[in-house]
């Protein structure tokens, strides 16, 4: 059965149609299969008198070239609404462009649709700027970006999302005012709130997994629809990159973090390779919001973004579920023993790079970018790492973050004898309850949305 998820992007929605009122349309970016295009549709029937969605990756080639020549656009939206058998009200309609990357001519129209203000209008996409260079335009003819766009980003279903998903409405909420109070829960409830939390990192935010789980509580059939959007992701990265560069750097992302290297070695998934040889790749899996990319700051303090190192960095996927299945991509399913042991925090292997993952996830759809600092050890060919660096009230948060029983923190500690003066509070990520060690605070993983 196909639901449609309460997602918190619907309000967003709301939001620029009644502040704009038609001044700009709304393009949504995110990765495919993040339900953009469900989202829009539920707004548009929920929000419009009618509605019209052009969907450009199945549009035929008539639709296409309504958008060659806009001068006369009474023929443009006449054509349009014989062709699509709906009625468009001035002023209560609303006309998306779903997958507008296969359309620019579309997009570069958007200019002059909002000038002429009869309708509302909803674009989609993603891989937006690598589409637009894929074939370079002579300069007289190439495509315009409209600057009457509002753009907001979508991404998988956060954890609230996905506690929504299952019918549970109190626990976030009720969550929230564990973070504001500190107390701690005990351990059986951390327990069970644990293993909640690791059915979302074993399902993911991808509507269609869900919606699989759902149906079939079946966690080996979930893995095979995640297996089936990472083959969508490699089918876009292929037509592309036909070298097949971005579909080696993006399935390598596992087994890069479990590496514990201080950033993403390439050579070590392309022999020979350097940073600066693979601009390409890396642009094609950051503009297609498949990964989150967290880059070293050089210099940790409020203005992380002005010392970032853009050569040194490392990358997550976007969604945890998906990427517990490119963690085992060598076999032909993830079985369900697999899966069960996982949710049970029974599997004999450390699963810190997992965890890491998810709290890069929940940082990115709170609005957070992402930054991480390390600096070697006296007398030794290691280093420390701080996993991710946050910025608050001109000052920074460093967080670790631990799967392991160890309550060891060094890295966090040495942090401190080092910046103490730009510190206004530290944060350590694990499995087991809140508690203080000294002015270090320790919170079971699934309260990094509240940070």
């Amino acid at each position: 059965m196909e639901r449609v998820f309460k997602r918190k992007i619907y309000q967003q929605l709301l939001d620029w149609k009644h502040k704009e009122n038609g001044k700009t349309a709304l393009l949504i970016e995110g990765a495919r299969r993040v339900g953009k295009s469900t989202i829009v549709e539920e707004f548009a029937k929920n929000e419009y008198e009618s509605y019209l969605i052009i969907d450009f990756a199945f549009a035929s080639k008539a639709t296409r070239e309504l958008f060659e020549d806009i001068s006369n656009l009474d023929l443009l939206f006449t054509s349009l609404q014989l062709a699509y058998g709906v009625s468009l009200v001035p002023g209560k309609s609303l006309v998306v462009f779903d997958e507008i990357q296969k359309c620019p001519l579309a997009r570069q129209a958007i200019k002059y649709l909002v000038k002429d203000g009869r309708y509302h209008y909803i674009e989609t996409g993603s891989l937006l700027g690598i589409k637009m260079k894929k074939k370079p335009q002579p300069q007289d003819t190439k495509l315009l970006i409209p600057s009457e766009e509002h753009r907001v980003c979508m991404y998988p279903m956060d954890y609230e999302e996905f506690r929504w998903a299952l019918g549970d409405k109190a626990t976030i909420g009720l969550l929230s005012n564990v973070f504001n109070s500190l107390q701690p829960l005990g351990d059986a409830m951390v327990r069970k709130l644990m293993r909640d939390f690791r059915l979302y990192m074993l399902v993911g935010g991808m509507p269609q997994a869900v919606n699989e789980y759902l149906d079939s509580q079946n966690l080996a059939q979930v893995d095979q629809v995640k297996r089936n959007i990472i083959q969508l992701y490699d089918n876009d990265f292929y037509e592309l990159d036909p070298n097949g560069q971005t579909s080696m750097l993006f399935h390598a992302i596992p087994a890069q973090l479990n590496s514990n290297a201080a950033r993403y070695q390439v050579s070590s998934v392309i022999s020979g390779s350097r940073v600066e040889r693979l601009m390409r790749p890396i642009a094609i899996l950051k503009d297609s919001m498949t990964t989150n990319i967290s880059y070293h700051s050089n210099d940790p303090s409020a203005g992380l973004a002005l010392h970032i190192n853009t050569e040194q960095f490392k990358l997550f996927c976007h969604d945890t579920g998906l990427f517990v299945s490119l963690a085992f991509w060598d076999s032909d399913f993830t079985s369900n023993t697999i899966y069960q042991k996982l949710l049970n925090d029974k599997l004999n292997t450390d699963l810190g790079y997992v965890f890491e993952n998810m709290v890069a996830q929940m940082l990115v759809a709170n609005g957070q970018k992402l930054y991480y600092h390390t600096w070697p050890i006296e007398n030794s060919t290691r280093n420390y790492e701080i996993d991710f660096l946050l910025t608050r009230e001109s000052k920074i948060c460093p967080i670790e973050v631990k799967s392991a029983q160890s309550r060891e923190h060094k890295s966090i500690d040495a942090f401190q004898n080092k910046y103490s003066s730009r510190i206004l509070r530290r944060y350590l990520l694990h499995t087991k309850d809140i508690r203080k060690d000294q002015d270090l605070i320790c919170l079971p993983i699934f309260l990094t949305q509240f940070l």
